[in-house]
């Protein structure tokens, strides 16, 4: 099994920044493909960003690009998420989800179902 324990969420003002933290733990030597889901009142969880567990390409959603931007630290088993200029649009519950593979191929990163572990959520919220 492995544990997700998102932080760093907040209330902030429009255009302030914030990290969220993702701390993963567990008794598995297993690599996993990391990603960043949000969820804002009333309605569906979508996709936020992802990285790979391996070398390849990062995907972020339209509405974030520029803006936020998703790293690791592996020796920590850490995945982070860097928002800057933060919308009220952005006022969501964040998730961070594992996904058993290196990397994904096509479009799969965006899907719900292709992540096997999920964190409880932290809360952002800014206000204009």
């Amino acid at each position: 099994q492995v544990q997700l324990v998102e932080s760093g969420g907040g209330s902030v003002q429009a255009g302030a920044s914030l990290r969220l933290s993702c701390a993963a733990s567990g008794r598995t030597s297993s690599t996993y493909t990391m990603g960043w889901f949000r969820q804002a009142p009333g309605t569906e969880r979508v996709f936020v960003a992802v990285i790979p567990k391996i070398e390849g390409t990062l995907y972020y959603a339209d509405s974030v690009k520029g803006r936020f931007t998703i790293s690791r630290d592996n020796a920590k088993n850490t995945v982070y998420l860097q928002m800057n200029s933060l919308k009220p649009e952005d006022t969501a519950v964040y998730y961070c989800a594992a996904a058993p593979v290196l990397r994904f191929s096509g479009t799969s990163y965006k899907w719900e179902g292709s992540y096997k572990f999920w964190g409880q959520g932290t809360q952002v919220t800014v206000s204009s």
